[in-house]
């Protein structure tokens, strides 16, 4: 019998759709009671597993390879960290007329998260781009975000950001930091059976974070605060998001031309430097947010299918440049699909 499989034409990923899915089973059976304290504590594991995989999966070799193209990881890094946030401060003039302070917060959060691996890989791929670049670069932020994004939290949400303090930041260190370092030290050992399982351990990521969305969505459910958040503040929240999207993939771009990178390198910085991890940024805000989380990762959700979107668009095109005269060498076909980017290490 034939693997059934998604059309190719429809625009929405299909693991978007499920977590769409575990959103509404949580509107409707949302955890109460000992329920409640089951799921969180088998969404604590799930994340504290996610991040030994995302170190188990880490080739330390490959990233030295990358580094002696620092330059171009420093712009993806400058992107990721710094032009995304100063955005996300810049939109603080839209609360409270666009955005509420639960969806500003939220959208500050998405600014701060780390870059995807997969799909930037896949995308540029597509264009003819350069793809170690991208894969070192994807890398390298999933790896500097784990740091810093608590960090750039901690000075930017302050107290909004779910009650941020010391503790949060030992949480943060325990729950991602030392099953990342753990990963990275048996990665010598389990290296060789997490590449043969890569399929299967895939499912499981994805698993762990529909986990993860459940969990956060039943709390806010419990706690009533999806009260707060009407059609027109959606609305105005997916405004505000494209143009978000739009300002970085033109400065990226542009950016990088004025900065004398070729277009193998434009390609890769535009798309590893204007996207933003889903895998990375929802296990971070449970953490961060608690019960509060739901809010907070609503517009990383949103903003994640828009980009999946709108650069697949963009690396079609690319792909059709005249300048494109040469392919690059593509990435590892685990790699190179556009739908593992959703769910998998940091996409």
């Amino acid at each position: 019998m034939k693997r059934l499989k998604w059309p190719s034409w429809l625009p929405i990923d299909p693991y978007i759709l499920l977590l769409l899915g575990t959103v509404g089973l949580a509107a409707l059976l949302p955890a109460r009671g000992t329920g409640a304290d089951v799921a969180s504590g088998a969404s604590t594991a799930a994340i504290a597993f996610l991040f030994f995989l995302y170190g188990a999966r880490l080739s330390t070799r490959e990233a030295m390879d990358g580094v002696r193209h620092w330059r171009l990881h420093i712009t993806v890094l400058a992107c990721t960290f710094v032009l995304f946030p100063l955005l996300g401060l810049a939109a603080r003039g839209l609360e409270p007329v666009i955005l509420n302070h639960s969806l500003y917060t939220g959208l500050l959060f998405l600014t701060l998260v780390p870059s995807t691996v997969q799909s930037s890989i896949a995308f540029t791929s597509m264009a003819r781009g350069n793809v170690p670049a991208a894969i070192c670069a994807g890398s390298f932020s999933s790896l500097v975000g784990i740091v810093l994004t608590p960090l750039l939290a901690a000075a930017l949400l302050g107290s909004s950001g779910g009650g941020f303090s010391a503790d949060s930041l030992l949480k943060i260190v325990l729950q991602l930091l030392v099953p990342f370092l753990a990963g990275q030290l048996l990665r010598r050992w389990i290296g060789g059976f997490i590449t043969r399982h890569k399929k299967v351990l895939g499912y499981v990521d994805r698993g762990s974070i529909l986990l993860v969305v459940y969990t956060a969505f039943s709390e806010g459910m419990v706690q009533g605060i999806w009260h707060q958040v009407s059609p027109l503040r959606l609305g105005g929240l997916l405004a505000v998001e494209a143009v978000l999207l739009a300002v970085m993939l033109a400065l990226t771009w542009y950016g990088s031309k004025a900065l004398g990178f070729n277009r193998e390198d434009r390609i890769a910085i535009q798309f590893a430097g204007s996207k933003k991890s889903l895998a990375s940024g929802l296990p971070m805000a449970s953490v961060l947010f608690g019960a509060h989380a739901s809010l907070a990762v609503l517009p990383l959700m949103l903003f994640h299918q828009m980009q999946l979107m709108v650069c697949a668009v963009i690396a079609k095109r690319r792909s059709r440049d005249p300048e494109a005269e040469q392919p690059v060498s593509p990435a590892p076909a685990a790699e190179s699909r556009i739908a593992v980017g959703t769910g998998t290490r940091s996409g």
